[in-house]
């Protein structure tokens, strides 16, 4: 398991890792922050960049707020740090 600290900005024009240093992200959500369509969007997003399903991204703290941190299932933190380093926007 890999645990990701995440910095959100919601409401922004797409979906995308805009920094990746290590595990410590700050990715940009389409999504509002309403109704955790935010949250919905940070773990599609996050399942698609690391290859992994849905099922396996889960948010373990900060439902409601910009910080959050993610748990990841069925990868190692080298592998993680790849792909999220290669998926940066910057």
């Amino acid at each position: 398991m890999v645990r990701l600290q995440v910095h959100a900005k919601p409401r922004a024009k797409r979906s995308a890792v805009l920094e990746a240093q290590g595990l410590t992200l700050k990715v940009a959500l389409a999504a509002p922050p309403v109704d955790g369509a935010a949250n919905e969007a940070l773990v599609e997003l996050l399942a698609e960049v690391l290859e992994v399903k849905k099922r396996d991204v889960v948010l373990a703290l900060g439902e409601s707020s910009r910080h959050k941190v993610v748990d990841v299932e069925g990868l190692d933190a080298a592998l993680a740090e790849a792909r999220l380093k290669a998926a940066a926007v910057r």
